[in-house]
């Protein structure tokens, strides 16, 4: 499927089993939300009311036609990854990562400049959610992701999501440090700017740490959340930025 991008839904290009359904919101989808949040502010923690995120979240599920509620993460930069089931309830489990073997499960990642990642197995029989800020990419929550999905990694496939890009996110000294000090090779993905400060390429850094855990077929990727205004982006908004979603699942049969 040829990846599909209107000003509501983005629809992964990847080369997943039938089985496997993925799909990423906007911030002009059809929900509620009023300014400065677009209409379809997805994000608990962003300052807007709790009812009106539980209203688009529920626009999402019928909009989408999901097989079930989607499972939330409460994410916190972290390398935990749960694995979950399509259980009700809006229990958010305290996780960076998810995984699921079971068809109606609908993983969820939250982001609005942080890299979202999906996985699935090539045979369909798991599917796995991440996300990526710097912190968690660095601290390896990828690669927890991918030992938590207990197949093979050469057997995974990787879907890079929307995320701020290189040119737009200039970061100290501190961030390329924890990148380059354990892999040099990781130098490639930081540009010079200024005295102490670097362009950072999110994108590249996780395909370089995909490649080396063993995922060699990695897809997505090419946008920029800071440019493109149909992406919340939390270095453009600031702190009232809103949040919007990542999801995979499973079909039912």
């Amino acid at each position: 499927m040829a990846t599909t991008m209107t000003d509501t839904w983005l629809f992964p290009d990847w080369p997943a089993p039938a089985r496997v359904h993925a799909a990423v919101s906007t911030r002009e989808g059809p929900g509620v939300s009023q300014s400065p949040f677009g209409r379809f502010n997805l994000g608990l923690r962003s300052g807007e009311s709790a009812d009106v995120v539980a209203s688009n979240r529920d626009v999402l599920q019928q909009a989408l036609n999901l097989p079930g509620t989607p499972r939330w993460l409460q994410q916190v930069h972290g390398t935990t990854v749960a694995e979950l089931g399509p259980l009700p309830g809006e229990h958010e489990p305290q996780a960076d990562g998810a995984v699921s073997r079971i068809p109606g499960t609908v993983l969820a990642i939250l982001t609005a400049d942080c890299l979202p990642v999906l996985f699935c197995a090539d045979d369909g029989s798991a599917i796995g959610a991440a996300h990526a800020g710097w912190r968690g990419l660095a601290a390896g929550v990828l690669e927890a992701t991918i030992e938590q999905m207990q197949i093979a990694p050469s057997r995974q496939l990787a879907w890079l999501g929307p995320c701020i890009a290189g040119p737009s996110y200039e970061v100290g000294e501190e961030v390329r440090a924890a990148f380059v000090d354990p892999s040099a090779a990781a130098a490639a993905c930081f540009t010079a700017t200024r005295p102490g400060h670097w362009h950072c390429d999110l994108a590249a850094l996780a395909r370089q740490r995909l490649t080396a855990a063993g995922v060699a077929r990695v897809h997505g990727g090419g946008f920029d959340t800071f440019v493109d205004p149909r992406f919340y982006s939390y270095r453009r908004e600031g702190a009232r930025s809103g949040r919007f979603a990542s999801l995979i699942w499973l079909a039912n049969g």
